[in-house]
């Protein structure tokens, strides 16, 4: 299996597919939503063949960690069949929820803080890890709203998560400017307190400022991966690299999707920030870590 050499990579959405495989342009690894490929037979023959030349992801959007009634095995099912064809080096998916008995909503909808919550999403998150044989990413959410039923921070459910379960955390750098400016908290205190030993890869997108109905004089920040990355979220990732090391790093754009070579140079941005970190690092004499790279997903 291949490893990630350039831990850079991008998110490759279906209107990219063709030029991908025509093309095959120097980038790290890709990732993918595979429920775009699930019911798709020729985007799913053209991922097999991109998946002999770059590194795969899979980022899935329609397991539901957070859904009291449960898992939709049969999904689980169908996804564990295009791991065992594709071999995708990392499964990730959101601390979320977004189905109601058979309905799939478009929106990944929070949960509360709480022992509660963190039981459900304990069972939920061994459940997948059963079904697919891997270790599951979860991904820190983007926040708009808080809970009255919150008994902890956001960071210590993700601990608490990680030792319950075993599983890994994607850490959402821009779902981290986004929550804290939405939420009046120091983004630079949550990556401080961010489990970094279980993080197994790093997102950033863009995001909107639209007026919040609420105040009208402040802005609600919506992740909307609709634009280039911000500053805000660039210089955060700058911070997280000297506290985290350099993870596997992808740059995602999701609506309003440029062409595919404005993807490729956000990501070439991805690699100045990691090696003007390195360099930091080196210059300062406080360099412990070493430039890491994801060889496979661990079997449970």
């Amino acid at each position: 299996m291949k490893s990630i050499s350039n831990i850079s990579g991008v998110g490759l959405r279906l209107p990219h597919l063709t030029e991908m495989v025509a093309t095959l342009p120097p980038t790290g690894w890709l990732e993918v939503h595979p429920e775009n490929f699930l019911a798709n037979p020729h985007a799913a023959e053209l991922l097999t063949e991109l998946s002999t030349h770059y590194p795969i992801s899979f980022h899935t959007v329609g397991i539901s960690v957070g859904s009291v009634r449960g898992i939709d095995r049969s999904h689980l099912k169908r996804l564990r069949s295009l791991i065992d064809r594709i071999h995708p080096i990392l499964v990730s998916g959101h601390l979320a929820w977004s189905t109601y008995g058979n309905d799939y909503l478009n929106d990944l909808l929070p949960i509360p803080c709480n022992e509660e919550a963190l039981r459900v999403i304990t069972v939920h998150v061994d459940e997948v890890q059963d079904v697919l044989g891997r270790s599951y990413l979860i991904e820190n959410p983007a926040s708009y709203v808080g809970f009255c039923s919150s008994t902890m921070p956001e960071t210590e459910f993700l601990s608490d998560l990680v030792r319950r379960t075993g599983c890994q955390l994607l850490c959402d750098v821009s779902n981290v400017v986004v929550s804290a400016h939405n939420m009046s908290y120091s983004a630079y205190r949550y990556i401080d307190d961010f489990p970094a030993d279980a993080i197994g890869e790093i997102h950033l997108g863009g995001y909107t400022p639209e007026e919040d109905e609420a105040t009208p004089e402040s802005e609600l920040w919506i992740d909307t991966q609709a634009a280039a990355v911000a500053a805000p979220s660039w210089d955060l990732y700058a911070y997280a690299l000297r506290r985290f090391g350099s993870k596997p790093t992808l740059v995602e754009w999701d609506n309003e999707i440029p062409p595919l070579s404005t993807l490729l140079e956000e990501a070439k941005k991805v690699d100045e920030a990691m090696n003007t970190a390195d360099r930091s690092c080196v210059d300062s004499g406080k360099c412990s870590r070493n430039r890491s790279g994801v060889h496979h997903a661990d079997a449970r």
